[in-house]
């Protein structure tokens, strides 16, 4: 009996290529090449199953030019690339890997909203340009994180992490907005209050965005949202680029309607807006929230383990559209 034929879209691990290996035949891409749409219909002909991350678009075009295609795994737990109507409508399993990568994320987008309050990419750049010659009393003053309103937009896993990071370690009042509020028995261990959105931002100190990519998430900060936040809050996007309107918010940082913000993904990345490249009151960080060996390990193989339990008879065990299972 011939065995399945999978493709990896994107290079991996070795050590997890090799474990594809003992089950399929794969076609991997060890020299990292970002396939067109047109490159990844032509490579998935053939093949039952596909490791994808977040820059292959599995649609319904692709769906109906690929129909030996029986699973999807994401190297994410994100998966906007993912049309997965049209995946469920053409009996295709997909999957993400959540979980491994919440506290990791977590601790990154803490990171990012320090180093945006505490102007530390302000400063180094400062430093390294050789410009510091003597202390002053106000030379990069910032603004405090502990004590300050934490205030999160989206309460899944990572955002409840983050929560937890900022109520137990910083003392921080923390008030979050999501489509639904947590239980009251999910909300005391990290002593969060849920409030509208428009609470949310105008009582911000610093605002962070850990809400899912979707049609009805896109500019869900713009121009009108920034507009309701203090001069001297902070924005930290770990989120998803589009939930951001980055020419708004560029706009925004450069008139000083805001203090600063953290961002790690941007509209149409790796492109980022001109004019985010040009403030010095932004940190700018390439999509890495995500990046440490053991994350990124953990993210392959589970993934990996999707993708062998769904072609082998077993069962996925973080499967997106359960419908797809039936296949």
């Amino acid at each position: 009996m011939s065995r399945p034929h999978v493709l990896l879209a994107r290079a991996v691990f070795p050590a997890v290529v090799e474990r594809l290996r003992e089950h399929f035949e794969v076609d991997d891409n060890p020299a990292d090449i970002i396939h067109s749409p047109a490159q990844l219909t032509a490579r998935l002909q053939g093949k039952a199953g596909a490791m994808t991350t977040g820059s292959e678009r599995i649609d319904a075009v692709l769906l109906a030019a690929c129909p030996e295609l029986r699973v999807v795994a994401n190297m994410a737990v994100g998966y906007n690339n993912f049309d997965i109507a049209a995946c469920t409508a053409a009996g295709v399993l997909a999957t993400n890997t959540p979980d491994v990568l919440t506290e990791t994320t977590a601790d990154f987008g803490f990171a990012l909203m320090m180093a945006a309050a505490r102007r530390m990419a302000e400063s180094e750049h400062f430093l390294r340009r050789g410009e510091w010659t003597r202390w002053s009393y106000d030379m990069f003053t910032g603004s405090d994180v502990h004590g300050a309103t934490l205030a999160i937009l989206g309460m899944g896993r990572i955002g409840q992490a983050i929560a937890r990071r900022g109520a137990l370690g910083f003392g921080m009042r923390v008030i979050y907005h999501n489509r639904s509020p947590l239980t009251p028995e999910q909300e005391a261990p990290i002593q969060a209050r849920y409030v509208d959105k428009a609470t949310l931002l105008r009582e911000a100190d610093h605002l962070v965005l850990v809400l899912p990519y979707s049609a009805a998430s896109h500019h869900a900060i713009g121009s009108a949202e920034l507009a309701l936040m203090k001069p001297t809050a902070t924005l930290t996007n770990i989120a998803r680029g589009g939930i951001v309107d980055d020419a708004a918010l560029a706009a925004a940082l450069h008139e000083r309607r805001i203090a600063a913000a953290g961002l790690d993904v941007f509209e149409g990345e790796p492109a980022v807006h001109p004019a985010l490249l040009t403030l010095p009151n932004v940190v700018l960080t390439p999509h890495i929230a995500s990046a440490t060996v053991a994350t990124r390990r953990a993210m392959a193989e589970l993934a990996a383990d999707n993708l062998v339990a769904a072609l082998t008879g077993g069962t996925p065990p973080t499967p997106i559209n359960a419908a797809g299972l039936k296949r």
